[in-house]
């Protein structure tokens, strides 16, 4: 299983997730290979407009190589995942990441991985078994089916003026609330929050600092 971090949400423009990135970049080992999906929306296909700006930066943490998978050459992310040192999926719609990760073939080998998997809003809440997200044509609350690679339900950007949805959906099962700035990393059975993370269970809210899963 690969170490995973979920990052609640990023400027990459100011790098406002910097220290937890650096984090994800030292476990992948000195001068990591990188590989980027931005896959979370269709328009990011060739057209990704953040692609140097992700360079520079993770050039500046140590990254040797920084490649780009291109969702319309599927073939291609297959062997740059095994060749890869650090997989990074991008924030965007998370039902269309999930989609095409599962169209591609891709969801065992994620799973099978062995080196770092960094997440960032979006690509956080697709590497969970369930996540809340809000719908964009209504601004509803609803629950999305997420690839499972760590088994936990998870609110990306989170803030306190959505509390009594989670309250309700933690009657269920407990949901973490992941500011942005803030992750959750899961290895080998152990989650733990860097940053300020909160867990929803029965219509409580805490602080989340550790748990064995």
């Amino acid at each position: 299983m690969p170490k995973l971090y979920l990052i609640g949400g990023e400027n990459v423009h100011h790098r406002s997730a910097q220290h937890i990135n650096a984090q994800a970049f030292t476990d992948a080992g000195k001068n990591p290979t990188v590989l980027v999906l931005p896959w979370a929306n269709a328009g990011f296909d060739r057209n990704y407009q953040k692609r140097k700006l992700l360079t520079d930066y993770f050039r500046s943490l140590g990254a040797e190589k920084v490649e780009f998978a291109e969702y319309d050459h599927l073939e291609d992310p297959a062997k740059k995942i095994s060749t890869a040192d650090l997989v990074y999926l991008t924030g965007g719609q998370t039902t269309a990441l999930i989609e095409r990760i599962k169209k591609a073939g891709l969801e065992g080998q994620l799973r099978g991985y062995r080196g770092v998997i960094v997440g960032r809003s979006a690509g956080a809440l697709a590497l969970c078994s369930k996540c809340l997200t809000t719908c964009r044509s209504n601004q509803k609350p609803k629950i999305v089916t997420g690839l499972g690679l760590v088994d936990i339900a998870m609110k990306a950007h989170y803030r306190s003026s959505r509390d009594d949805v989670l309250r309700r959906f933690s009657f269920v099962e407990p949901v973490f609330a992941v500011p942005s700035k803030s992750a959750l990393v899961s290895e080998n059975g152990e989650l733990y929050a860097i940053g300020t993370v909160y867990v929803f269970q029965n219509g409580q809210r805490r602080t989340f600092t550790n748990c064995h899963l």
